[in-house]
């Protein structure tokens, strides 16, 4: 007969967050951000832009949707610049190299996915 054992850190819940929009604010002449939820499946990140902040290009360890709720971004991956509004939404593999402009006061969330683990050996 076969356990059903769990080894999980976190317990089966729902998460749920009512109004992302209130959850950051704008500041002038920068860029603010705000880890808002953080699960075993991935994070997710509030980022305010005032009007020509930026992130500069990098790449990052893990595959991220970037997805603007106000405002209007310019976003670059590999060599490809979108604008990004409200209702859009970006995609980067790991480590493509990817940029972030804004072209006015914007809001955007970031979701950062954390790769399933491989259950080798077990």
């Amino acid at each position: 007969m076969m356990s059903d054992e769990r080894n999980e850190a976190e317990p089966i819940e729902l998460g749920y967050i009512e109004d992302l929009g209130d959850m950051i604010s704008f500041q002038e002449g920068a860029t603010v951000s705000r880890t808002v939820m953080q699960k075993a499946g991935g994070n997710v990140v509030l980022f305010s832009f005032d009007t020509g902040e930026e992130l500069s290009e990098h790449t990052a360890a893990m595959p991220v949707f970037v997805q603007t709720l106000k405002g209007r971004l310019k976003v670059t991956g590999n060599g490809r610049t979108v604008e990004l509004v409200p209702g859009g939404l970006a995609y980067f593999p790991t480590r493509i190299p990817h940029a972030i402009y804004a072209e006015e006061p914007s809001v955007m969330m970031l979701t950062m996915v954390t790769p399933a683990r491989d259950n080798i050996g077990d």
